[in-house]
């Protein structure tokens, strides 16, 4: 089964906003360090400086969640024989859930039932995970 991506979602327009209107506090901020005297030059560059870098990292930072949000991910099901101990995983299907009877086995023809369902990782999601 071939992963399809979602349109990729868009920021949140309040979030937008708000690091937009850091970034332009942040800047007057520097542009007052550069016209005032010295003793209160410092503090403004300072505040000007950081919040320009903090400004900055949020919007990346916001864009790469939304951008890895966006994929679908693929859920699938192992249904198990009580009888033989037959295991099969397929692609989850609307309506299933644990310990529900599904098909008949292929081995013994008993009923089979579903033992668990999960969302299978991605190898890079677990390189990511091993990083926090």
């Amino acid at each position: 089964m071939s992963q399809t991506q979602l349109p990729a979602r868009r920021m949140s327009p309040i979030l937008l906003a708000v690091i937009l209107v850091m970034l332009v506090l942040s800047a007057i901020a520097v542009y007052l360090a550069t016209v005032m005297s010295e003793n209160d030059q410092g503090i403004f560059l300072i505040l000007g400086a950081v919040g320009i870098a903090l400004s900055t990292y949020l919007l990346f930072q916001t864009r790469r969640k939304v951008r890895s949000i966006s994929q679908i991910q693929r859920i699938v099901t192992t249904v198990t024989c009580q009888k033989c101990g037959f295991k099969t995983v397929r692609d989850f299907q609307r309506g299933d859930f644990v310990l529900k009877d599904a098909e008949a086995c292929p081995k013994c023809s008993e009923k089979m039932l579903i033992s668990s369902i999960y969302r299978e990782v991605d190898e890079k999601e677990k390189k990511e995970e091993k990083r926090f």
